[in-house]
């Protein structure tokens, strides 16, 4: 009888769990990098008809325009800045090798919450939010993780940096990796993860390493594309997309899967890759630097080959998969929506966003309000890679219009003293409750900062 009523349990709980997920993450792809986002160099067919299948973000943004506070922001669902993952504490932007920095225990992830309602969850790719054993994918709600545990140019001798290790659960297997296989091998392990739990609902992460430089692709791909070795790790990126759209239709999983497809910040413009038509790069808080890509498919659920202009953020997954999963947020304030009405194209449906902040490190640097953005004005800023009391060249303020001005060149400040009061009273806001530069904010969460720190080494 018991084992009767157990089984019911388990019938009903999957009967009750919401889709599968597959979110697919890459690291520096740019706004026009895709064939459906206006790229004449890359071939991206299969991403390109995941587009037609589903629908197109416009005016999606991710949270920062570098690895960690991105990765922080979409399974947290908060501006990196409130848990504290906004740079290191050693005031590097990302974490690095050996760092004592991890996000808290207290800060419920995306897994964690897909957990609880009885998902499978990995994480097979970069992770970049910590590499020791408390801040590995394992220690905040991944059941697998295989990939490597930080970007892939940073094996530095000079800082003593450990050959680039390649990780599965919280084990080195390989170092250094194999870079020009790395695409591949996240796809088989990606594609093997989908078939083991075909018959239970499972949450798929795939942060990839690429186009991050040093740029790398299989030989089935290397001195393949147009656009040299960017395009080459591009389009073996769209293969990858493919094989796991193909094996969750082998599967019959293709109606009961929402498969996201975005990046982690824009690109660095350089060796290929484009954020056109927008001006900036990776690194900066101009457009090109945080709006990124975005498509979503679901079969039957988001109307097929659509676009949607709404402002829209990775912060949006965690809240958005609770809703369709039935699942619980914790008491902490988050700052992603849920963006289901915006997925299912249903009527009326606009923006959660009244406001959008961007932060550059510790340093707010530009607030969106509507079609309006404001670059404030700044005595300094802090350069890319330096440490935090190191200070960069100031700028003037700037005042555009995104919907006439994409660009961001024409400065209309003058002939808005309306919008630039609403402006001034949201920079308020956010420097109370989120801070700015070394002002704490008042909601503002710590993240966990170890006594020590091994290296991750292969052991013999």
């Amino acid at each position: 009888m018991r084992f009767l009523f157990l089984t019911l349990i388990s019938i009903w709980s999957l009967q009750a769990a919401g889709p599968n997920y597959v979110l697919i993450f890459c690291d520096d792809l740019g706004y026009g990098d895709l064939g459906c986002y206006g790229s004449k160099k890359n071939r991206t067919p299969r991403i390109d008809a995941m587009a037609k299948e589903g629908v197109r973000f416009t005016s999606f943004m991710s949270s920062s325009p570098v690895c960690t506070p991105s990765r922080a922001s979409l399974l947290t669902g908060c501006y990196a800045r409130r848990v504290s993952m906004h740079e290191d504490f050693t005031g590097h932007w990302v974490l690095i090798p050996r760092s004592r920095r991890g996000m808290h225990a207290d800060e419920l992830t995306l897994p964690e919450m897909l957990q609880a309602k009885g998902y499978a969850t990995a994480c097979i790719g970069k992770w970049h939010l910590g590499d020791q054993p408390p801040h590995l994918p394992t220690a905040h709600g991944f059941d697998e993780y295989y990939g490597i545990p930080y970007s892939n140019d940073m094996a530095s001798a000079r800082r003593g940096d450990p050959p680039l290790p390649l990780v599965k659960q919280a084990k080195v297997i390989e170092a250094p990796a194999d870079q020009a296989t790395l695409t591949q091998r996240y796809t088989r392990e990606a594609v093997k993860f989908i078939e083991r739990n075909k018959a239970k609902p499972f949450f798929l992460y795939l942060p990839h390493t690429f186009p991050h430089l040093p740029l790398f692709a299989s030989k089935d791909f290397h001195g393949k594309s147009a656009n040299g070795r960017y395009g080459d790790s591009v389009e073996e990126i769209d293969w990858s997309t493919g094989q796991i759209l193909d094996a969750l239709k082998k599967h019959g999983l293709e109606k009961n899967t929402v498969v996201i497809f975005t990046s982690d910040n824009g690109s660095n413009g350089r060796n290929g890759g484009s954020n056109a038509p927008l001006s900036g790069a990776k690194g900066g808080t101009m457009e090109g630097g945080m709006r990124v890509p975005m498509i979503a498919r679901w079969p039957g659920r988001i109307p097929a080959d659509t676009t949607c202009d709404a402002l829209s953020s990775t912060m949006d997954f965690l809240p958005t998969f609770a809703r369709l999963s039935g699942g619980q947020l914790s008491k902490n304030k988050i700052d992603g929506h849920d963006i289901t009405p915006l997925l299912t194209g249903a009527q009326g449906a606009q923006s959660p966003y009244e406001v959008f902040y961007y932060y550059r490190r510790r340093q707010l640097q530009a607030v969106r309000w509507g079609d309006w953005k404001w670059h404030l004005p700044l005595a300094n800023t802090f350069p890319n890679w330096t440490t935090a009391n190191q200070k960069g060249r100031g700028r003037p303020g700037k005042l555009v219009n995104l919907k006439k001005d994409l660009a961001e060149k024409i400065d209309v400040t003058e002939a808005n003293p309306k919008v630039m009061a609403k402006m001034r009273e949201l920079v308020a806001q956010a420097e109370a409750t989120l801070g700015n530069e070394a002002r704490q904010g008042k909601e503002q969460r710590p993240a966990t900062t170890l006594g020590s720190s091994q290296p991750m080494v292969l052991q013999n």
